[in-house]
């Protein structure tokens, strides 16, 4: 996670920021303080990153790079590459981090050169990496995922302009469940999805607006920043446990809980298998 010591809405690049209605600092931090020590009272690890100070949307973790490790002593992130130059500067921040804590890390672009690609697009589920692409990850950048990685690529196209990160639409459960909104991609992209998830828990649009699909698992138990009636009453009945975390004036950036969470633990071969030279479908 990053520390939010300079989080604030400097410009608008998706359709929750607005300049003129700003987080209030002091509940950011309060919120932020409260989604640490709760992912910590459910048996989760946080490490942390400092923010630097013209990079406001750093606070969103997620983003700055997708985790992959080949076993304990090979631990790997590809750094992502973003589509605005707003957020570009994150990355210079985070690669030393990521160096730092043991990680070698790769790039797919940087500086405005090669194909953009956002961790927050990117989940290990099933079989594959599954990536949604269209408003920040480009297309061509689930090629160099797949080859990079060593991993089978399934691409998912996003058109939904308020769920513009997959991570806004999609939430794996465990091997078989997922929450899944159809409603932010195209008809291809979505029953391709609603196939590869055994037992979906359909979002509506309305359901996913409220951000409950940017939400992350630690074990039985969700953390979620709201929960609509009909959706805790599946993950219940499915046997988890739902806490929720407000954390609404990261909403004025466009992020919620998992947009603030990074997932060190990611396993090649475990959690994502192995397919030499890689893989990349499409629906």
């Amino acid at each position: 996670m990053v520390e939010p010591n300079h989080f604030r809405v400097d410009y608008a690049i998706n359709p929750y920021m607005d300049v003129h209605h700003q987080p209030d600092p002091v509940r950011a931090r309060e919120q932020w303080l409260t989604l640490v020590e709760t992912l910590q009272g459910v048996g989760a690890d946080v490490e942390v990153c400092e923010q630097r100070p013209d990079a406001p949307d750093m606070v969103y973790a997620m983003n700055l790079g997708l985790v992959l490790n080949r076993s304990e002593a090979d631990r790997r992130v590809v750094m992502s590459h973003m589509r605005y130059a707003e957020r570009r500067m994150e990355v210079r921040t985070a690669q030393p981090w990521f160096a730092g804590h043991g990680f070698a890390t790769s790039f797919i672009g940087r500086d405005g050169v090669g194909a953009h690609f956002e961790a927050g697009d990117a989940f290990a589920y099933g079989d594959s990496l599954v990536v949604g692409y269209g408003p920040r990850t480009e297309e061509l950048g689930l090629k160099h995922l797949a080859t990079d990685l060593d991993v089978r690529v399934r691409g998912l196209r996003i058109t939904h302009p308020g769920m513009y990160h997959l991570d806004l639409a999609f939430c794996p459960l465990d091997e078989t469940r997922a929450m899944v909104c159809p409603a932010a991609l195209d008809d291809a992209s979505a029953a391709a999805l609603l196939e590869l998830v055994p037992e979906p828990l359909v979002l509506t649009e309305e359901e996913a607006l409220t951000f409950c699909a940017n939400s992350i698992v630690v074990g039985r138990t969700v953390l979620m920043p709201a929960c609509p009636d009909r959706v805790r009453a599946q993950l219940e009945k499915w046997g988890f446990d739902v806490v929720l975390v407000e954390v609404g004036e990261f909403h004025k950036g466009g992020g919620s809980i998992r947009c603030m969470t990074n997932p060190l633990d990611v396993v090649h071969g475990r959690d994502l298998p192995v397919v030499r030279g890689g893989e990349v479908l499409l629906p």
